[in-house]
Parts: structure tokens; C-alpha cells; sequence
């Protein structure tokens, strides 16, 4: 009987426990940026439409398809948040809060097809006090947004790379292409970092200067850190770059 008793508590525990990871997976605008991901890899892959064979071009949406199937991008994306961070809670009031809300409808207005088309060509510059511009510094600092825009690229960048190495395989050696992969990862990242302030002043436009200081505040905050941190270990799960087994 105790150990009956005992296993329903565990399980309780731990269903409430998965049911907090899947809570702020969803508030926190995961689904929805994955289908704008998916909407840029379909623009990606139309690129190449004209400019290879037809099978090349087959093979090519064939296997970016598989990769970034968006059931195995969501399971890979929140399974490792789940591994990855302890408590759910604080990030899932965080983002439950109007505040919380307004960040991830900037954040989901950002990586919209329409927008990404309108600003293709580079974001307006955007003019600030310097009150919001040292905010805006703290929050620059706080987010991977470097890192995680970074995994994006790549991600897209490498469809056609994925699809030529399936078709001959052995055309990089392991060692040379995760070097190719890093460098191109670090100089991604030097690109993004080097007009980030703007962006994130782009983004949170609509947010006035003490939301966006709460916004940084919990940013900075330990529990800010571990969901970013988390967020940015979920990100590179989901997207996989560089990885050629996945499981389904």
C-alpha cells in the first residue's frame, strides 16, 4: 500500500511538473515561432527551385522536410527544455503576465513571413533616449539572441548543404565540416551582435521604458538566466544543426 500510495504521489508530482514545461512552451510563442521557422525553410527551399535539377531539388525539400518535420522539431525543442530547466514556474508567471504577453506577440510579430519580407533589406534605424539605450544594452547582454539567431541561419543556410552530403556522402570529413560549421556559427554571430541594439529596439518598440527595464530586470534575474539558458540549449535541439542522425 505504500509503495501504491507513493507511486500515485510521483506521478502527480510529475505530471504537474511536465504539464509547467509544456505550459510555458506554449505561452511563451514556441509553436508559433517553429511555424515561422517552417515558413522561412519554404522560402529557403523555393530559392533553389530553378537552380538545380529537378531531382537535386526533390532530395533537397525532401530531406529539409524530414530534419525540421515540425512534430520532431517541438518534441526535440521542449525535451530539452524540460531536461535542461529544473523549474518551469517563474518564466511560465513571467510570460503568463500582460507584460509576459506583450513580449512574445512583439517577439512573434518580429519572425512573421510579411515582416521578415518588409525588413529584408535591414530594420529601420531606431532613435532612443539613452535611458532606453542602456536598457536596451542590459537586455543585448541577458539575451542569446546572438546565439540563437545565429542556430537559424545556419539552420536554413545548411538545407542545401544537408541534402548534397546525403547525396555523396564523404564529401566533408567529420572533423573539417564541424569546423566550417563553427566558423560560420562565430561569424554569424560577430554579424547579429554588431546591430543588435537596433533590433531589440525594433522589436520591443511597442514597450515603454519601464516595461522594457522589468523585461531586463527579469532578464537579468537567476531565474531570467536559467530560462534563456534553457531556451538557447531547447533551440539547438530543435533546430539540430550539424547533427545528421535524428530521432523521429
Amino acid at each position: 500500500m505504500r509503495r501504491l500510495l507513493f507511486s500515485l504521489l510521483m506521478f502527480c508530482v510529475m505530471s504537474a511538473w511536465a504539464d509547467g514545461h509544456d505550459q510555458l512552451y506554449k505561452v511563451a510563442g514556441w509553436p508559433e515561432q517553429r511555424a515561422h521557422f517552417n515558413d522561412a525553410l519554404a522560402a529557403a527551399q523555393q530559392r533553389y527551385q530553378n537552380s538545380l535539377p529537378p531531382a537535386v531539388f526533390q532530395a533537397l525539400v525532401n530531406n529539409s522536410n524530414q530534419r525540421f518535420a515540425p512534430q520532431a522539431v517541438d518534441q526535440r525543442a521542449e525535451a530539452q527544455l524540460r531536461n535542461t530547466l529544473a523549474d518551469p514556474k517563474p518564466a511560465l508567471a513571467f510570460f503568463q503576465s500582460p507584460l509576459g504577453r506583450k513580449i512574445v506577440a512583439a517577439e512573434l510579430l518580429a519572425t512573421r513571413r510579411d515582416q521578415l519580407a518588409k525588413n529584408a533589406k535591414g530594420l529601420p534605424k531606431i532613435e532612443a533616449s539613452d535611458t532606453r539605450m542602456l536598457v536596451i544594452g542590459h537586455l543585448a547582454q541577458a539575451l542569446p539572441a546572438r546565439e540563437a539567431g545565429a542556430e537559424v541561419s545556419l539552420a536554413i543556410a545548411g538545407v542545401a548543404a544537408d541534402s548534397l552530403s546525403s547525396m555523396i556522402p564523404g564529401l566533408l570529413g567529420g572533423g573539417q565540416a564541424q569546423g566550417m560549421l563553427n566558423g560560420q556559427r562565430q561569424r554569424l554571430m560577430d554579424q547579429i551582435g554588431s546591430d543588435l541594439n537596433n533590433t531589440l529596439l525594433y522589436v520591443y518598440r511597442d514597450l515603454s521604458d519601464t516595461e522594457l527595464e522589468e523585461f531586463a530586470t527579469f532578464a537579468e534575474s537567476n531565474e531570467g538566466k536559467a530560462y534563456y539558458q534553457a531556451a538557447l540549449a531547447a533551440i539547438r535541439a530543435g533546430l539540430a544543426v550539424g547533427q545528421t542522425n535524428l530521432g523521429q
